[in-house]
């Protein structure tokens, strides 16, 4: 497949917009299913310790964040499989964890033209972000006339 591709993504899930060669797009969602990176919880220092056995300890934490992510960016990786140009967008750190990853994937041909910051959008607001960064205009309907 080849074509173009745009990608929001944050740590909760990505939205890839695929555009083919004739300009017309799919839209596909992709959850992460990551936990919530929590706090430790319990009393604080002065008050006394946290119980280390009802807790995993921080690092084990850390471990099981990362590897859930690992999981959901080998899933966005998979789905850009074959397209030529990627955008990358999002508002927080995952779309510049996700370009490192495609760089050591070495996906052949794959080339990410640019990683922006976007805030939370829309599905219509991310296809015409793509589209727009590819130079595409969005397709107009037109009104048949009526005789």
């Amino acid at each position: 497949m080849s074509g173009k591709a745009g990608v929001w993504i944050d740590h909760h899930g990505a939205v890839i917009v695929a555009l083919s060669p004739d300009a017309e797009h799919t839209t596909t969602h992709i959850a992460s299913h990551v936990e919530k990176h929590l706090r430790r919880t319990g009393d604080s220092p002065l008050k006394g310790r946290s119980e280390p056995l009802v807790e995993p300890a921080e690092d084990i934490r850390q471990r099981e964040f990362a590897g859930q992510l690992n999981i959901f960016y080998d899933a966005v990786i998979a789905a850009l499989r074959g397209f030529d140009h990627v955008l990358l967008f999002g508002p927080g750190e995952a779309k510049g964890e996700l370009h490192k990853r495609l760089s050591k994937a070495q996906l052949g041909g794959v080339r990410v033209e640019a990683v922006e910051t976007a805030d939370k959008m829309t599905d219509p607001q991310i296809v015409a972000k793509v589209r727009a960064h590819f130079g595409l205009s969005a397709p107009r309907f037109q009104q048949k006339k009526q005789p």
